[in-house]
């Protein structure tokens, strides 16, 4: 299977890469992604966070630990606090995992113990999450607009008046169905 026909993996944000596994969210119907442990095992992958597996009780942990980064996004982004019990999920799974970041042939790349991999890995998501919506360029985190969509993004626009979450997708469908309302 090749990921990158499967899943977005256009998002500069690692945690907010990992709440696009769910597309379309504010369609009519949001369409889940990681359906089953090979799924998250082979996101990870893309992700650069290989495992060499996933149990089904991982791929729930991953889904909560998913659903709390989106939740905590979407507060952040309406320029609210993050609900306690979500933050709770975010700190949990930073403090399980044990990853250690690695220079390796000039690029940086996470090692994953052996022993819990995938809390190792859920662990790198969650500690990007949690230094974005809580540090300095939370201001940035905002909401796609783009219709059925609703992913979140980092502004990084010199404005910050960007709307989207990518141009090559969102920003494309509503610049073309402005053209043939036109």
């Amino acid at each position: 299977m090749d990921a990158r026909r499967l899943f977005r993996l256009d998002n500069e944000v690692l945690a907010f890469r990992f709440t696009a596994t769910v597309s379309d969210r504010a369609g009519a119907t949001p369409r889940e992604r990681l359906t089953d442990p090979g799924r998250l095992e082979l996101w990870l992958h893309a992700a650069g966070l290989g495992v060499p597996g996933v149990s089904p009780a991982e791929l729930l942990d991953a889904l909560a630990l998913r659903e709390a980064v989106y939740r905590a996004g979407l507060a952040v982004a309406a320029t609210r606090p993050p609900d306690p019990a979500d933050a709770a999920v975010l700190n949990a799974a930073a403090a399980a995992g044990r990853p250690t970041p690695r220079l390796e042939r000039g690029i940086a790349l996470w090692h994953l113990g052996g022993e819990a991999p995938v809390a190792d890995a859920l662990g790198v998501l969650a500690a990007d999450a949690v230094h974005l919506l809580g540090g300095p360029d939370r201001s940035r985190v905002k909401a796609c607009e783009g219709p059925g969509c609703a992913g979140l993004f980092l502004d990084t626009s010199r404005g910050t008046n960007r709307r989207w979450c990518s141009m090559n997708t969102c920003g494309n469908r509503v610049k073309k169905a402005r053209l043939a309302d036109r």
